[in-house]
């Protein structure tokens, strides 16, 4: 793979909810997060990774034969006569797709060249012009990819088309913050202001994205803050109120969008050999109408949904 590759595992055409106006989003592999309600877990590791499917399959056993290091295996319950696959011994190789006609057997991950992607985003730029969208990168996390991701910026610009980049903030790079500064639009993830919950539900401290988010607003970069609402998680009365206390101090915050949980990203742990362990209620209409209510106390601009 050379500098000017990356691996992508989705793209969406006609988005509205990524940025302002009609978007495609390109969402690429790689998160140094792991949180506990992530719904893109096809989006975490930085390398490509068969999806398996079951319903799908219909027991054919050809991916058993062609496995090169015996990782699928029928799956031992009585009735069952649907293979498993052992993870830890599965290198994610690809040769059991080339044999599975039912696409039962799939894979979360592709590589592809800037010019390659460019190609596909540049297909609705009329689109882009005359609703003042554009391009969004997410993922996964962008500056996961920096080199990459930064090329892809620097394409879209030279051809007039408005980039933004959704990201957890999470850098530490000198790459990874070039790429933060060249969009020109943030969608910027906040996922707690207390440090010892944000690092008990994403894994990593929030030093360094308050610093980065701080550093990008006293730039004047464009930004939408994201604030995920999660039951029991993101959505206490004490960290709403400190988050639209903290917003309301930055210059560059056009507006806040409000997340709500949600399990739609449940089926993709399974198709990974994941067990998915938060099962929750989503928050209510009332619920979000009142954090939404608090936010605008501190004088934000605050919308539901991205």
């Amino acid at each position: 793979m050379d500098n000017k590759s990356g691996l992508i595992f989705h793209i969406i055409r006609g988005s509205f909810v990524d940025g302002y106006g009609v978007r495609t989003t390109v969402f690429l592999k790689g998160c140094p997060l792991r949180c506990i309600w992530c719904c893109n877990p096809e989006g975490q590791q930085g390398h490509p990774e068969i999806k398996f499917t079951p319903s799908e399959c219909d027991g054919c056993g050809r991916c058993l034969q062609i496995c090169p290091t015996n990782a699928i295996q029928l799956n031992p319950q009585p009735g069952d006569d649907k293979p498993r696959i052992d993870r830890e011994v599965c290198t994610d190789c690809g040769e059991c797709i080339e044999v599975c006609y039912t696409g039962a057997l799939d894979c979360f991950g592709k590589y592809c060249t800037v010019d390659e992607l460019f190609d596909i985003v540049k297909k609705d730029e009329q689109f882009y012009r005359a609703s003042g969208g554009g391009v969004t990168i997410g993922g996964g996390e962008p500056t996961f990819q920096p080199l990459f991701t930064y090329a892809l910026l620097r394409k879209c610009r030279e051809n007039y088309i408005h980039t933004a980049v959704d990201t957890c903030g999470y850098t530490l790079t000198s790459e990874g913050l070039k790429i933060l500064e060249e969009a020109d639009l943030l969608l910027f993830d906040l996922k707690g202001l207390d440090p010892k919950e944000h690092l008990r539900n994403t894994g990593v401290s929030n030093e360094p994205i308050l610093t980065n988010l701080k550093r990008l607003d006293a730039m004047g970069k464009a930004i939408i803050i994201r604030v995920p609402i999660v039951p029991g998680y993101t959505d206490s009365a004490q960290n709403i109120k400190s988050t639209a206390e903290f917003l309301s101090g930055l210059k560059s915050v056009e507006r806040v969008d409000l997340l709500a949980y949600h399990e739609y990203g449940g089926v993709k742990y399974g198709q990974l050999g994941r067990e998915y362990k938060l099962h929750i209620q989503p928050p209510t209409e009332e619920q979000l109408n009142a954090i939404k209510a608090t936010f605008e106390r501190y004088g934000l601009n605050v919308q539901l949904g991205g």
